[in-house]
């Protein structure tokens, strides 16, 4: 069993404000992509200028927290929020859902796309793989946080976190989602993305392989407490989520890939 790496959740303390980990995470995923963005910008083929990127990266972070809370409220504390409908507000709280901030972004592509006049396919094959970048970052943040954690397993990487009620050895999900849901996918996302490809085509290997790992991993992960499993008796609610998400993209990837070999033909 491995020893977890106590790290004070606070990076920094003045006075009373508190500036967690977590909070800092976001913003190194948003400088990340912002930097990315600028230089995919540069590309011949990029459907979005070099101007329009500070734009496209705001609407998109608004669209992360926005669709992030009010996907928590939906997905997975909905009778909190009705019996308390200012706690959508108190975001310090804690409280995002990844499908959430998901719709949220892609509502904010919409936006932009519209904006500057370009195919929304387009543009979100221009920015999905700026995504994974900010996902591993904040599954780090959940580790550095002590939340989030894995089921008890006696594998030689298990970890106690101080902060469990019970004390048990737990897979360190966190860990694996950062791993899975922010490097594999960014170096997968990214590399399919370095020439041009079928619109449609990079967003719908995004939604496929995110899925695929979220899916994978929430069998390491604990299910939220006051949820446990959905269906069957061993389905989550992140695995519920992700099945959707999967079908769509392998759908985006053949409409992308068959519209390709119709025109080819023709």
């Amino acid at each position: 069993m491995l020893t977890y790496p106590l790290i004070d959740p606070i990076a920094v303390q003045l006075g009373p404000l508190k500036v967690h980990w977590y909070g800092l995470m976001y913003l190194f995923g948003f400088a990340a992509a912002w930097l990315l963005a600028v230089r995919r910008s540069q590309a011949s083929w990029a459907p979005v200028a070099r101007e329009q990127v500070d734009d496209l990266v705001m609407n998109c972070a608004l669209g992360v927290v926005i669709g992030g809370r009010l996907g928590s409220g939906l997905f997975y504390n909905l009778d909190v929020w009705l019996a308390d409908p200012l706690w959508i507000f108190r975001v310090w709280e804690g409280g995002m859902a990844f499908h959430g901030g998901l719709l949220g972004v892609l509502a904010a592509l919409w936006l932009q796309a519209r904006r500057i006049g370009r195919p929304f396919l387009a543009v979100a094959d221009f920015a999905v793989p700026l995504v994974p970048i900010g996902l591993g970052l904040g599954r780090i943040g959940n580790f550095i946080g002590q939340e989030l954690w894995g089921r008890p397993t006696d594998l030689p990487w298990a970890m106690v976190f101080p902060r469990d009620p019970e004390q048990l050895a737990r897979h360190p999900s966190q860990i694996y989602q950062a791993a899975l849901e922010g490097a594999l996918l960014f170096a997968v996302v990214f590399w399919f993305s370095r020439r041009p490809r079928p619109a449609g085509a990079v967003g719908g290997l995004f939604l496929t392989l995110y899925a695929l790992f979220r899916f994978l991993v929430e069998f390491a992960r604990e299910p939220d407490r006051h949820i446990g499993f959905d269906l069957f008796g061993w389905l989550t609610r992140g695995q519920l989520l992700s099945l959707p998400m999967f079908a769509a993209g392998i759908a985006l990837l053949a409409w992308a890939f068959y519209r390709e070999r119709r025109a080819g033909a023709g």
